[in-house]
């Protein structure tokens, strides 16, 4: 059976680029399979919130993501991103977590260089490590890759809002040179740093696209164009969905049927019920 981070390394080996929709739990990583999407990524932002309303802060666990990502995993046949914070930890810690999230199920995991706790990378008050520690937390995901976890090490810097562009692409590019298999410089701030970053740095990239966040909504043909191999949204499930359910509830303490929504049995059929009667009825006694 073909490995899910094998997979993924199919799918980066193939032309084009990799258009991601961000999940966070098994029914929205099923909803993106279902819409034909190849890959999904857990957000850390988007599974603080599902699972404890709470903002991403460093406020969630390592135990809470992984579990989270697990189940996810298992819901879905197509690779998952897996947003791994800081390691949390040490170099020690972090192989544990490069470990744990392969024995999960991730075809990937991200690791960044903000100082723990950590916040959302398009969020006020970020601060990030030296330059040696960020390398550390590198070189232990690659170590942990190289002795056998089967997992791709996707390395993210946050350093371009603290210490500015070059010091980001430069860090980028020292992650490569360790062995992370996909780069990702978290916000840059316009069309130009976007293509120096993307001429700078060799192999796959990671574009973050957030609604009204600070790195520019582009199309994807012009990311692609300009170097990124991968265009994540991470945040636009988590955003339908709760404004869909405010409008359901404002309509339903208004008095009215609300508008919007599936029908009983497209409900049933999203959840997995026609799987499950089809696996029931094989070992029903005739």
């Amino acid at each position: 059976m073909t490995s899910s981070a094998e997979k993924l390394r199919r799918l980066l080996a193939q032309p084009g680029i990799l258009l991601m929709a961000g999940c966070h739990d098994a029914i929205s990583a099923k909803q993106a399979e279902w819409m034909g999407f190849a890959s999904t990524f857990m957000s850390g932002f988007a599974v603080s919130a599902a699972r404890l309303g709470l903002p991403d802060t460093g406020l969630i666990s390592y135990g809470e993501l992984v579990e989270q990502g697990r189940n996810i995993c298992q819901a879905v046949n197509i690779p998952v991103f897996g947003d791994g914070d800081t390691g949390f930890g040490n170099a020690i810690n972090v192989r544990r977590t490069v470990q744990g999230y392969a024995q999960a199920g991730f075809a990937c995991i991200m690791i960044e260089d903000q100082i723990s706790p950590k916040r959302c990378g398009h969020t006020q008050g970020k601060a990030v490590v030296g330059r040696d520690e960020a390398i550390t937390r590198i070189q232990a995901a690659v170590d942990a890759r190289n002795a056998g976890a089967d997992i791709l090490i996707m390395a993210r810097t946050d350093a371009r809002d603290t210490h500015g562009l070059q010091e980001a692409i430069e860090r980028c590019q020292l992650f490569r040179d360790i062995g992370a298999d996909i780069s990702f410089l978290e916000a840059p701030l316009s069309l130009a740093e976007m293509r120096l970053y993307c001429q700078s740095v060799e192999g796959p990239k990671m574009a973050n696209l957030i609604e009204h966040g600070k790195t520019p909504l582009l199309p994807i043909p012009e990311l692609e164009a300009m170097g990124y191999k991968i265009a994540v949204y991470p945040l636009t499930l988590l955003s339908a969905s709760i404004h869909a359910m405010r409008e359901a509830l404002s309509d339903l303490k208004n008095g009215l049927q609300p508008r919007h929504g599936l029908d009983f049995e497209e409900l049933k059929a999203a959840v997995g019920f026609p799987e499950y009667y089809a696996e029931e009825k094989r070992y029903t006694m005739e």
